[in-house]
Parts: C-alpha cells; sequence; structure tokens
C-alpha cells in the first residue's frame, strides 16, 4: 500500500470551496434545464426564440453561480488570508461556471432530474478526487488535465496562495467555457424543436 500524506489544511479548504461551488452550481444548472423544459417548449411554440430563451436561463444561472461563489469566498477568507483576494474570487465564479454550464448540458440531454444528479455529482466528485492533488491520486494520467475542475483549481490555488496566475489555464478555462456553451446551445436548440418547428 502506498504511503499516504495528509493534504495541507489550507488546500484542503481550498479543494472544499472549489468543489462546493462546483457541484452546486452544476445541479442548479441541471435542475433549471429539466424543470423549466416544458415551459421552454410552450414559450418557443408561441414565439419566442430560443436563442434569447437559453441567453435568460443562461445569465440567470450565472447570477446564481455568482452568489454561490461569494458565499463559499467568505468562508475561505474566514480562514485563509488570499494572496489576491480578486483573483481567487473570479476563479472561484469561473470554476463555479464551469460546472453550471456543465450541469445545463447534462440537464438539456437527459429527461429526468434523478439521472442527471447522479451524472453530475459522480462526475464532480471523480474530479475533485482526481483533479485536487489528492495523495491516493498521485499517478493519475495525462488526461486528468482535461476534467472540468483541474485548470480553475490551478488557477484557484496560484492566486490564493502566490497572488499570481498561468495565462495558459485561464486560456483553457475560458476555451472549455465556449465549448461547453456552444453545445449547451446546440443541445438546447434541438431539443426545442416541435413538429412545427422555430425560428431561431
Amino acid at each position: 500500500m502506498p504511503t499516504v500524506e495528509a493534504i495541507p489544511i489550507e488546500l484542503g479548504r481550498l479543494l472544499g470551496a472549489i468543489f462546493g461551488v462546483a457541484i452546486i452550481a452544476g445541479l442548479m444548472g441541471l435542475a433549471q434545464m429539466i424543470s423549466a423544459r416544458a415551459a421552454d417548449r410552450r414559450l418557443v411554440q408561441t414565439g419566442y426564440p430560443p436563442r434569447t430563451l437559453l441567453a435568460t436561463r443562461l445569465a440567470a444561472l450565472g447570477g446564481v453561480t455568482v452568489v454561490v461563489a461569494a458565499v463559499n469566498y467568505g468562508v475561505l477568507w474566514l480562514t485563509i488570508s488570499p494572496g489576491a483576494p480578486v483573483l481567487t474570487f473570479v476563479f472561484l465564479v469561473l470554476a463555479g461556471l464551469v460546472y453550471a454550464f456543465l450541469g445545463a448540458l447534462v440537464g438539456a440531454l437527459l429527461p429526468r432530474l434523478f439521472e442527471g444528479s447522479l451524472v453530475v455529482v459522480f462526475l464532480a466528485m471523480m474530479d475533485a478526487f482526481l483533479s485536487g492533488d489528492s495523495p491516493l491520486a498521485a499517478d493519475v494520467p495525462e488526461f486528468v488535465e482535461y476534467f472540468p475542475l483541474y485548470h480553475p483549481k490551478e488557477l484557484l490555488q496560484e492566486a490564493m496562495f502566490q497572488g499570481t496566475y498561468t495565462t495558459g489555464d485561464l486560456g483553457f478555462v475560458a476555451g472549455y467555457l465556449l465549448v461547453l456553451l456552444v453545445l449547451v446551445t446546440a443541445v438546447f436548440g434541438v431539443t426545442m424543436r416541435t413538429s412545427g418547428g422555430w425560428s431561431a
């Protein structure tokens, strides 16, 4: 059995904060898409543009994600003094947005909340475990770098402990958000099609 070292308490708190934001934002994105699906279809049938409808849903989701990140940041700030407070908060919001969009994508693909919740929770737990410098996951493969929380965690860690950030990590997160936005838009458009069609 490999030697297991304890995670430094400050890093553990940081990982708890980013996981908390990610899981709540992801589940909210999922619930929003599934619970509002029938209403969204009726709005589209009455002539409401699907892309505008999706934009309002994602904007509301983004606003709630900022609030969730603020709460988690406040708790984190009480126990750790961040090197770059503004960057720390921004990167916590970005982590939440990645999972909010991911939850929205899962919600657009799956029909029921139960199955969608299992997918989001399982992904977030595996993501936090493999991306979070866990000593039990020391020999993780390179593809873990493509997990949703890997680069947000790197950004948050640098901002928190060193007061800086790496441009490559930030670019990766921006690209990740863009890809998720494109996928959510495409899937939402397909699921909102009715027998009568719609005009975007």
